[in-house]
């Protein structure tokens, strides 16, 4: 088989009197072919540059000899090079390549000795490629003593050394023997982390950030973590971690923190639109702390043609303080609903509870105080609730803005009762589940299912924002809004009892950024559980990946009442 291997690009004539100069070219062929080997010698050999026919003479046995090496380094220590010029407007130098049979591992020892022995993070080199019987293979030898150097490295073991370290050939015979002793010495241990840096915290509670107690072995996994920590508090607008193993006393790495503080507090505004909302603008102030424990608080605005609202928050941070947290929220929000005439005024405050789990669901507990009044055309009412809840979410990603598999779970439900400071007795919850895949590089199936329900035996009762609804851009395509739902005889909205959706899309990626898209969704919102009407919404769109996630233009057409409807949204998918 025959490869040319071009090793550069035209660049134009270069005339040195009557000389021509062209771009010289190298052809490799390897008989049996082997592609390894033929990259390999391709690699070492280089580009050729600027040459003539008489330069590619001169330099032909140079080149045969690093072919060899090149060989050599693979196993190949037997074999044959041939070279060959042939002349032209680009003059080639060929090499042709017999390797023959390679070396092969007779003996192999690679060992750790020393406390590194006993730990189960710290691997020794092993595979089949590395087993007697292989073909030898110089960068695996290589590869092997690096691996070891890099755990000892991040490990802690920083007076490690190879007692022994020996790669043996005999061309003659065909076989090599590798020997690799690595003796670990003792594991260093981190040292109290001192903190450096003009910082309005209390150091007991910077010290709650740290995720090792001192005298903890080294593993610069923890020095990573630290600074993560640090960083991910929105605290500080630069964060240094030095464990440096030559500042060691003993064998105590000392860990020094610099800190730059942020500043104390910052104003967002933008606007957006959306077909489901149309044009809306936001707005938010957050002060990031407000006193030595690292409260913070903030407040933020929403504003669009069917939804006003207005809400603040205090964060109290737990333990840990990086993921853990009680909240103190609260807030006003006014909402028409399904451009009709059925509108909610909707106040709400109490205290949240979150918490990361070890298994990586996000938990939060809450006790919320809600009082709405809301209007269902010519009926009005009222309604007070007391509403401890709890919601599990779970996200998997391998990108947080456009990824390419993965998928998320939450789960919510919350209960009222008259015993409580409460108008009804009530039981509310939801479910969505999101996944994504690729395949082949190009294909994307992206599949969504919401849920939900309340049960309750004075149904009158229940105010809109514990109704579901259902059409618009994050539901049902092909329908406005928050259009699927019960209706009363005026014609007018007023939300089910039940929600059922789903979404099966597929995008097929053109470039980089850019996507197109078929789908189709299907749910309602209903009040009986038995044989509900769901509505089907068919179409085709196209995907833009912006900065800040994909960016979704759709157009759709319900199937239910022959409607067409031009969708618009932005963000992540998952």
């Amino acid at each position: 088989m025959r490869v040319s291997i071009h090793t550069g690009t035209f660049l134009g004539l270069l005339l040195c009197g009557s000389a021509v100069f062209a771009q010289a070219r190298l052809e490799v062929r390897v008989e049996p072919d082997n592609a390894d080997l033929r990259g390999n010698i391709g690699g070492y050999i280089g580009e050729l540059g600027e040459r003539d026919e008489q330069a590619l003479h001169r330099l032909a046995p140079a080149a045969e000899e690093q072919a060899r090496r090149a060989a050599e380094a693979l196993g190949y220590y037997h074999a044959e090079v041939a070279s060959e010029v042939r002349p032209g407007t680009s003059p080639t130098l060929s090499l042709r390549v017999t390797p023959g049979e390679p070396v092969r591992l007779r003996h192999v020892e690679i060992r750790v000795e020393g406390p590194a022995a006993q730990l189960g993070a710290f691997h020794v080199p092993q595979g089949r490629r590395l087993r007697p019987g292989a073909q030898l293979n110089h960068g695996r030898y290589e590869s092997a003593k690096k691996l070891i150097q890099n755990q000892a490295s991040r490990l802690g073991f920083f007076t490690g050394r190879f007692t022994r370290q020996r790669l043996f050939v005999d061309p003659a015979a065909g076989v090599a023997d590798i020997e690799l002793v690595y003796a670990s010495g003792p594991r260093f241990r981190l040292g109290e982390v001192l903190f450096e840096g003009d910082t309005p915290f209390d150091e007991a509670f910077l010290r709650r950030m740290v995720p090792f107690e001192a005298g903890a072995p080294y593993d610069a996994d923890l020095i990573a973590k630290l600074q993560q920590n640090l960083q991910g508090r929105n605290y500080f607008q630069g964060v240094r971690v030095d464990a440096s193993p030559a500042a060691a006393r003993g064998e105590v790495v000392p860990v020094v923190v610099r800190l730059q503080m942020r500043k104390p507090h910052s104003f967002g505004i933008g606007a957006g639109f959306s077909t489901d909302v149309g044009p809306r603008g936001r707005a938010n102030w957050t002060r990031y702390w407000a006193n030595s424990q690292g409260h913070s608080y903030g407040t933020e605005m929403e504003l669009s043609q069917p939804k006003q609202n207005v809400g603040f928050w205090y964060d109290v941070p737990l333990d840990p303080p990086m993921t853990d947290k009680l909240r103190f929220a609260g807030g006003y929000q006014f909402q028409e609903l399904a451009n009709t005439d059925t509108r909610s005024r909707l106040l709400k405050i109490g205290p949240e509870w979150h918490r990361l789990l070890d298994n990586g669901w996000q938990q939060v507990f809450s006790l919320r105080w809600q009082g709405e009044e809301f209007r269902y055309g010519d009926d009005n009412g009222t309604s007070t609730l007391l509403l401890p809840g709890v919601a599990y979410s779970y996200l998997e990603s391998d990108h947080p803005l456009d990824p390419s598999r993965g998928y998320r779970l939450q789960v919510e439900m919350a209960a009222a009762s008259e015993a409580l400071l409460s108008d009804a007795n009530l039981l509310y919850g939801t479910v969505m589940l999101k996944g994504l895949t690729t395949l082949a590089g190009r294909h994307r199936l992206l599949g969504r299912l919401q849920g939900g329900g309340n049960f309750t035996d004075q149904y009158t009762t229940v105010p809109p924002s514990l109704r579901f609804f259902a059409g618009g851009d994050q539901s049902v395509r092909g329908y406005d809004y928050q259009t699927l739902s019960p209706t009363n005889s005026d014609g007018d909205h007023v939300g089910g009892r039940y929600l059922i959706a789903g979404s099966l899309e597929y995008q097929y990626t053109l470039r980089d950024k850019w996507r197109i898209a078929t789908f189709v969704d299907q749910g309602n919102a209903f009040n009986s559980e038995i044989s509900p009407h769901l509505k089907t919404g068919v179409g085709f769109g196209v995907r833009w990946v912006s900065p800040v996630g994909p960016l979704r233009v759709d157009l759709a057409r319900g199937l239910d009442d022959n409607s067409v409807r031009l969708h618009f949204s932005m963000g992540p998918e998952l």
